[in-house]
């Protein structure tokens, strides 16, 4: 039988196809051959550095290689992402990072370096953790309604974890749905901006449960809201924004795992199955409960699409409140 033109080119398609698949599952048994980067954005003692350290000797006794957990922050975790995005797609460069506050930059930024739903794909969620609406204990309210009626007649200093960030943004909508007005103090990292809201120099703070909720328990600040639709149980006395008046209210911090968009499809299915079982395991997931995290997970799919929905979501506020950095 005599194959036509058209036919002898599909078959080579086909071929190579196959080729390339058995390539990804060679290449996904071969792998891991030397130790794997988890690049964190942002400083040490974050949410998202909290998680890295938790999963990294979990992760590296599964795969049978040393995890390395490294701090690449800066521009509210661009510097990072970036680094991840421009890495080769070889699995052994992962980006752990807060999901929503990456769809986040590429409309707060006129001059972002990489295009994340480009340059990098999704593995798995692993945890949220809701926004705390925080004051300093001196801050003379005890509820929402309370602090929206100071803030209009005192000055009250709001601390950003950085200019552009979900907490950030999650303020910026609490003020115009709410009525109140604060003045926006911008820093570099969750952990000073809750750092200085402790010692009194900022008034107010809006910030991921996981890292804020200790000072709340020692004491040091105090919650006045949760930003989630239903109350967490383990500050079950705490009423959520959206009780206190502002319907539908809900913000919080997602960590993720993305990687460079190169990155075989076997890799990434292997990468998702060990994250996934260890951040399921009941001694992480008890300890990321008592912080007030709730262990979420995603496949690959499910986390792109859960970006572009949050991207979408956040343009609109970054767009109202024309909030844009170079």
């Amino acid at each position: 039988m005599t194959l036509n033109r058209r036919e002898l080119m599909l078959g080579a398609a086909g071929a190579a196809a196959g080729l390339m698949a058995a390539g990804g599952a060679q290449a996904a048994d071969a792998w891991p051959a030397r130790p794997i980067r988890i690049v964190v954005p942002y400083p040490p003692g974050g949410s998202s550095d909290i998680i890295a350290r938790s999963i990294s000797q979990p992760l590296s006794e599964a795969l049978k290689q040393s995890v390395i957990v490294e701090n690449r922050a800066g521009a509210n975790g661009n510097l990072g992402a970036d680094l991840v995005s421009k890495a080769p797609g070889d699995g052994y460069t992962l980006l752990l990072c807060d999901v929503g506050a990456l769809a986040i930059s590429p409309s707060v930024y006129t001059k972002l370096s990489f295009d994340p739903s480009k340059d990098l794909r999704g593995v798995t969620m692993l945890a949220y953790s809701p926004h705390l609406l925080v004051v300093h204990p001196s801050v003379q309210a005890n509820n929402l309604k309370e602090l929206i009626a100071l803030s209009k007649k005192s000055d009250l200093n709001f601390a950003v974890t950085a200019t552009g960030s979900a907490p950030h943004l999650a303020g910026v909508a609490l003020e115009r749905a709410s009525g109140a007005r604060w003045q926006y103090v911008p820093y570099k990292g969750g952990v000073q901006a809750v750092q200085d809201t402790v010692a009194g120099q900022t008034q107010v703070l809006m910030n991921g449960m996981l890292a804020t909720l200790p000072h709340v328990q020692s004491g040091k600040l105090k919650v006045l809201g949760v930003s989630k639709g239903t109350r967490m149980p383990l500050i079950g006395d705490v009423p959520t924004i959206a009780e206190q008046g502002v319907s539908g209210f809900e913000s919080g911090t997602w960590q993720g795992v993305l990687a460079p968009r190169g990155t075989p499809d076997a890799l990434v299915q292997r990468l998702n199955k060990e994250l996934v079982t260890i951040i399921r395991s009941p001694d992480i997931r008890s300890r990321l409960a008592g912080q007030g995290a709730e262990v979420v997970t995603m496949t690959p799919s499910e986390q792109e699409q859960f970006f572009e929905k949050e991207r979408s979501r956040w343009a609109k506020v970054v767009n109202a409140a024309q909030i844009k950095l170079d």
